[in-house]
């Protein structure tokens, strides 16, 4: 059930990546429970819960206020019903020009075949200072 696991996440990142939004949200369970990293701009509306919250209050923010947003995710680790992927994000934030590359490291959890909550850890400060708050 693992190597299944972390397939689905692989399967979500490409889909992020080719920016296939429904392809993303067709992976999340109905009753996810989305976290982002606590000091990260997102995190303000913590916890997300369901796919349509993890859509407007995370996805569309990226993609509204960054240039060249990306996550690039280089190991997945597989943890049983918890992958773990280690990478980094990428953008240009719109209003400062401010540019970011912090270290990402993503937790999710997976039951029957569809992530139930997913859990952000990043360099804030990285963040902090391209969006121009430090």
């Amino acid at each position: 059930m693992s190597a299944e696991n972390v397939s689905l996440i692989k399967g979500l990142y490409d889909a992020f990546g080719a920016g296939d939004v429904p392809g993303v949200l067709g992976r999340l369970s109905p009753d996810i429970v989305w976290n982002e990293a606590e000091n990260f701009p997102y995190a303000d509306n913590n916890p997300y819960r369901g796919p349509d919250a993890v859509a407007a209050g995370v996805f569309a923010r990226c993609v509204g206020e960054w240039d060249g947003f990306g996550v690039a995710m280089a190991d997945l680790i597989d943890g049983g019903n918890r992958v773990v992927a280690l990478g980094r994000y990428t953008g240009t934030f719109h209003k400062t020009g401010g540019q970011m590359n912090p270290q990402a490291v993503h937790v999710w959890t997976v039951r029957e075949g569809k992530v139930v909550a997913f859990q952000q850890y990043i360099d804030t400060l990285d963040v902090a200072r391209a969006i121009g708050t430090v």
